[in-house]
């Protein structure tokens, strides 16, 4: 029986081809069951992390408060203390690991984070001026404590975060379509603007009293204590619009990953795309930050250990990389009660602990690699 080499080569091309479509098949269920696991563990450490507290309230108490049932006390403990605290680390960590994700992406800089941009440093200096300026330093009520703690409005230092986060936003990127839309310009840009808002930050606290400079030394720690319902809901709305955005031009974040050169081949406006991407990012860290004060290294964390386990595809790994910051955020409020000895640590604190081996550790990695 004779069999022509060009017929035998079809066979094995589609033989071929069944084994990739396979292989393609079986690699994309195992990263779906990845993030259905990770849902699933993001679930249980909520559960968790809304049980345990410094309280020594049961589980059995506990649950009964959830659904506003047993004492007035556990009842307010649970749904106004606890309940708003978990729904922040779930939203603020999915928020900031997204956030340093995108732009990683589009910066092509592995070290790249909300940080990056400056846009936590500018956010401190709104914080500083409000508290320092308005309601607690030299402009206003002097060294009085009564007085400034009449006067202090949290949400009137929110704003003042978020306007200048902003506005360091819009200067940084202004500056680079100005000067050259390229990723190192835009981290120089950002570093430059970044030392400004810092400078500016201390001559605020030189200035200050010891009411106001204390006020704002607190303000500076990642705390989720200070969230509220309607905090949780201005942040919620922030991060899913934009989860959804980054969600939605996956593809085009894949074909970042080739260079400026194969994303414009495929069709990509790559400067006008990068300028969207990071500005939605940094909005996503200023609402964050502005309510919550600096939550380091969540957004270097969690990217850069989802990319180990799903790879670069931004199909899976925006949706896994989202997951992962609000369990690294719950664990570590988790964490913090824990150590606290009946207070919360500043889960900033835990973050950082956790985020600079792990900084040192891709610093190094990279090293090795290139040599």
């Amino acid at each position: 029986m004779l069999i022509s080499s060009e017929g035998y080569n079809i066979s094995v091309s589609t033989e071929f081809s069944r084994d990739i479509r396979r292989e393609y098949a079986k690699k994309t269920s195992s990263k779906i069951v990845f993030i259905a696991v990770m849902a699933l563990l993001v679930a249980v450490m909520a559960f968790v992390c809304l049980f345990i507290g410094s309280s020594r309230m049961g589980l059995a108490e506990s649950w009964d408060a959830l659904w506003g049932q047993g004492t007035a006390s556990a009842v307010r403990i649970v749904r106004s203390i606890r309940l708003p605290r978990v729904i922040a680390a779930l939203v603020a960590g999915a928020g900031l690991s997204i956030s340093g994700l995108i732009m990683q992406t589009t910066l092509g800089n592995v070290m790249a984070s909300p940080s990056t941009l400056g846009v936590s440093n500018a956010a401190v200096f709104g914080a500083n001026l409000s508290i320092i300026g308005f309601a607690g330093g030299f402009l206003t009520v002097g060294s009085n404590v009564s007085d400034y703690g009449s006067s202090a409005n949290p949400f009137a230092t929110s704003f003042f975060a978020f306007l200048f986060a902003f506005l360091s936003i819009l200067l940084v990127l202004a500056l680079c379509r100005i000067r050259s839309f390229s990723p190192n310009a835009v981290v120089l840009a950002g570093i430059a603007i970044g030392a400004i808002w810092t400078a500016g930050t201390t001559i605020l606290q030189f200035f200050a009293t010891d009411v106001g400079l204390s006020a704002a030394v607190v303000w500076n720690f990642g705390d989720l204590g200070r969230a509220t319902y309607g905090v949780d809901w201005i942040m919620f709305s922030v991060v899913a619009v934009g989860f959804v955005l980054f969600l939605v031009f996956s593809w085009r974040y894949n074909a970042l990953l080739g260079g400026d050169a194969t994303a414009r081949s495929l069709g990509v406006h790559v400067d006008s795309f990068r300028f969207v991407s990071l500005l939605v990012a940094s909005l996503i860290t200023a609402v964050v930050v502005s309510f919550l004060g600096i939550i380091g290294f969540v957004g270097i964390i969690c990217p850069h250990s989802m990319k180990k386990i799903v790879g670069h595809d931004h199909r899976f790994l925006i949706p896994s990389s989202f997951l992962a910051g609000s369990l690294l955020l719950l664990a570590s409020d988790t964490l913090s009660r824990g150590l606290g000895n009946g207070t919360a640590l500043p889960v900033g604190a835990i973050t950082s602990l956790l985020g600079a081996p792990f900084f040192l550790y891709i610093i190094f990695a990279n090293r090795r690699s290139r040599a």
